[in-house]
């Protein structure tokens, strides 16, 4: 894919139901890592995503028009939180997800920390932010409780990666 037919943008109210279902669609590969009983349905609603969207900036990669790939930037005390990365299975492994990210780190203001949470056993995101110069939290439960509000059975199965900016 060429990354000329690329863009990436602030989403807006009107973009919900579409970043929904890229969430829901790529969510699908939690049943490869996590227990049955830990996968729940869907991933995210219209009404949680609008709910999210008070606390955070949705911004969306775009092929040709359609929305492939989802992120949320959301501060919390003296970090940047990336939250809610999403990227269509079809249009995976094409540097979409890398792209948003790099977008969201042009993004950020006032802090010089980001943080990123991901399920402990997504080894896919937890290869990718290692690549991408993220270093593994000492302690994620500690960061987690402390940036993040997540039902208790998520915190336990997630860990956190952080990165320092050099401003």
């Amino acid at each position: 894919m060429s990354k000329a037919r690329l863009s990436v943008r602030a989403l807006e109210p009107t973009d919900g139901v579409a970043a929904v279902a890229v969430i829901n669609t790529a969510a699908a590969w939690y049943a490869d890592f996590l227990a049955p009983s830990e996968l729940h349905g869907p991933e995210m609603t219209l009404e949680s995503w609008t709910a999210e969207s008070r606390r955070l900036t949705w911004f969306g990669a775009f092929d040709h028009g359609e929305l492939v790939g989802v992120i949320g930037l959301e501060y919390a005390a003296d970090a940047a939180l990336f939250r809610h990365a999403y990227v269509l299975p079809d249009h995976q492994r094409q540097g979409i997800a890398a792209m948003l990210h790099q977008h969201l780190v042009g993004e950020v203001r006032d802090v010089d920390k980001i943080i990123v949470g991901t399920y402990a056993a997504n080894y896919k995101a937890r290869d990718a932010l290692t690549k991408g110069g993220y270093q593994l939290s000492e302690d994620s439960e500690a960061v987690l409780r402390r940036y993040y509000d997540i039902p208790e059975d998520r915190l336990q199965t997630s860990v956190t990666y952080e990165r320092h900016l050099d401003r």
